[in-house]
């Protein structure tokens, strides 16, 4: 049997207080035994929250350290001198909306480093999720709503699909990137590092030699053992709110719905991670019983409501919901593709 080692999630945050509980039990569930959040800007209470679990030793919780605009990767940079990360035997950064589904053993991070050979570093490709006409918040899980995606070995046309990477303490470490570590030049010959199938990455992408291929390389075949199930759209509400929360300024401006149209393709459907259902609401519900996080909780949830209501009140954003409702499902660069062959009214 695999033994449990130590996983440190490090992730950045702003305003997104309705979904941390879910994402922290859904990471104790599958083996991370320590978290190092980073918050900046929130005005929905997702700080508070953050500290009532930091209190209790649940988390660790930090002020994004970031002097400019670049939070994450300044932030990384402070959480590679966190004794929580130094000290930990695995690092595992990714976002609140990205969730690692382990397809092997009890479907933890150890039967996943244990089935890659025990490797220096595995990065999983995303899978994103689609909306899939899911228009209404709920406070509930995010993995028990959405169960559509694109074909996971190819996205918008492309084979190659960006990761998130999990890195043993003995990389040789340069510096953590957001999707991958980077290694030092007399590192990278010897560094070990597999994809989600345990098979050696791309030699390119490890040594970081292709401007296209920094942060991606082909799914096809690399998802045997696991795949990082990424909720970028969620319900339409969400995706409103979270709108506001990256650009608060859209007045005069057209709206681009292409981040939204490339990862709203319902094409394929993939409810495997909803296994991990029934455990993620006991643990979540646990986690409301501490003192007085289920209340911090519930005021985070208020105060997305209250938000997704005072956007909706704009024109604006009345626009938006509209326009995303009737946006095509086939994401853009595929809709040029037919166009260019002549066959968009055979399928429009």
């Amino acid at each position: 049997m695999a033994v449990d080692p130590r996983i440190t999630a490090v992730t950045c945050v702003k305003n997104e207080g309705p979904f941390l509980l879910e994402w922290i039990a859904y990471h104790q569930l599958v083996g991370v035994t320590d978290f190092l959040f980073y918050s900046n800007d929130c005005d929905d209470g997702t700080d508070d929250l953050l500290d009532a679990l930091a209190a209790r030793g649940i988390v660790q919780h930090l002020p994004n350290p970031a002097e400019g605009r670049n939070y994450q990767m300044e932030a990384l940079r402070d959480a590679k001198l966190q004794p929580v990360v130094a000290q930990a035997d695995w690092v595992w950064v990714a976002d609140v909306d990205e969730f690692p589904n382990i397809h092997v053993g009890n479907h933890r991070f150890a039967d996943l480093i244990e089935a890659c050979g025990d490797p220096q570093a595995i990065s999983l490709n995303f899978q994103f999720f689609a909306n899939d006409g899911v228009d209404t918040y709920e406070d509930a899980p995010v993995i028990g709503q959405f169960r559509r995606s694109h074909n996971p070995d190819l996205w918008c046309g492309e084979a190659a699909i960006e990761v998130k990477s999990l890195v043993r303490n003995d990389f040789p470490l340069q510096y953590y990137g957001a999707h991958r570590p980077f290694a030092k030049p007399k590192g990278k010959a010897k560094v070990v590092w597999t994809d989600g199938s345990g098979r050696a990455v791309p030699h390119k992408f490890l040594v970081a030699a292709n401007p296209r291929r920094i942060r991606r390389f082909p799914a096809a075949g690399a998802r045997d053992f696991a795949t990082l199930n990424h909720y970028a759209l969620r319900s339409l509400d969400s995706y409103l709110v979270k709108n506001d929360r990256g650009d608060v300024n859209r007045e005069n401006r057209a709206f681009d719905d292409t981040y939204w149209r490339e990862r709203n393709d319902p094409a394929w459907e993939d409810a495997s991670i909803m296994r991990h259902l029934p455990d993620v609401r006991a643990r979540m519900d646990a986690l409301k019983a501490e003192g007085e996080i289920g209340a911090l909780h519930d005021a985070s949830v208020a105060a997305h409501r209250a938000k997704r209501d005072a956007l909706m009140q704009q024109p604006a954003y009345r626009e938006m919901a509209d326009q995303l409702r009737a946006a095509s499902l086939l994401p853009p660069q595929e809709e040029a593709m037919l166009r260019k062959l002549g066959l968009w009214e055979e399928v429009a």
